[in-house]
């Protein structure tokens, strides 16, 4: 990605939305450390959220989970918020149709504005984007050598050959890098999982990421032990499933 395409991440801390000026002139991504946020979030979160976000986190049983929840949902409601100029609780989100299949679960939108976001999170970060055009990202801990190698075999057959040219304790680390670029891309066309890791090729190896026309994917520097890509749509491209990667470097 060119320098300057993406700023940050930016870790989101108290109070610092109040300061962001009110439109996104370009793309910019923002970090949430949970254990770091939890109390904003805790303060904020029922006059920030809205009552299906109420009751997600509510039935989060494990407290881990609830607390990202919390913080990764707060701090986009709160952002939103800054870049829109509306209250917080009034952001209009809602989604798009699946590009696949039709029904109201494609990617998520705020209704009636040209502002793009993405979230996503792991263990105990969360990571969100805003852009002026469509945007995905992903963001994984870095799993155990077993779950790498078992999950591996899921995408495209030239990354998985990469990832097994690689020393047994550089491919969980590989393996989470690739699995987070194939999440950013496939989060911004708005189809997520439904479309099939195995039919995209974006790179396994050290070099850098395979670009697919029409869009901007790179990895983005997180803590140790995770991994993190953003993809970033070209503001004139035609928006759908188009352009996808679909094959192997020659």
């Amino acid at each position: 990605m060119a320098a300057g395409v993406v700023r940050g991440p930016v870790e989101l801390t108290d109070g610092v939305w109040e300061q962001l000026p009110g439109t996104v002139g370009e793309p910019a991504l923002w970090l949430v450390r949970t254990e770091a946020f939890r109390a904003v979030a805790a303060r904020l979160a029922d006059a920030v959220l809205d009552g299906a976000e109420k009751e997600r986190a509510a039935a989060l049983r494990v407290a881990g989970d609830r607390d990202t929840y919390l913080a990764g949902h707060v701090g986009l409601r709160l952002l939103l918020s800054a870049y829109l100029g509306v209250p917080p609780v009034d952001v209009p989100l809602g989604r798009l149709p699946c590009p696949l299949c039709g029904q109201p679960h494609g990617r998520p939108v705020v209704r009636d504005s040209p502002l793009h976001f993405s979230l996503s999170h792991s263990g105990g970060l969360c990571l969100l984007a805003f852009a002026p055009a469509s945007v995905g990202v992903d963001i994984e801990v870095v799993p155990a050598l077993e779950v790498a190698e078992d999950v591996g075999g899921a995408l495209h057959p030239q990354e998985t050959a990469e990832l097994s040219r690689l020393r047994a304790e550089h491919r969980p680390a590989h393996f989470a890098r690739v699995w987070a670029r194939k999440e950013a891309y496939l989060k911004g066309l708005g189809v997520g999982l439904g479309r099939s890791m195995a039919l995209d090729y974006l790179g396994a190896g050290p070099e850098e990421v395979a670009q697919v026309p029409g869009w901007t994917i790179e990895d983005v520097a997180v803590d140790d032990g995770y991994a993190a890509a953003v993809a970033l749509q070209a503001e004139n491209a035609v928006p759908g499933t188009d352009g996808y990667a679909g094959r192997g470097r020659e």
